[in-house]
């Protein structure tokens, strides 16, 4: 499962592209990708939030995920 990656969120993994692991099972939610996530990479867990888009639109943590759905992290943005 591929997932890209904006902002801090490039920087957290160091890539703008990264492959969710198979093992020991894939993410099957939205949910447990954030899971996944924060375990791989415990800087998500300091990030006051973060969304996932789930072809091409902001997804719930209930949505179910699918090996050829097109999945980005969407970091929180500020401005001013």
């Amino acid at each position: 499962m591929k997932v890209l990656l904006f902002g801090i969120a490039k920087d957290i993994i160091g890539a703008s592209e990264f492959e969710v692991p198979a093992q020991p099972k894939q993410p099957s939610t939205v949910k447990e990708l954030k899971d996944v996530l924060v375990v791989l990479f415990p800087e998500f867990d300091k990030l006051s939030s973060f969304a996932i888009a789930v072809n091409s639109e902001y997804a719930d943590e209930n949505v179910f995920l699918n090996s050829h759905d097109e999945i980005a992290i969407i970091p929180p943005v500020s401005g001013g």
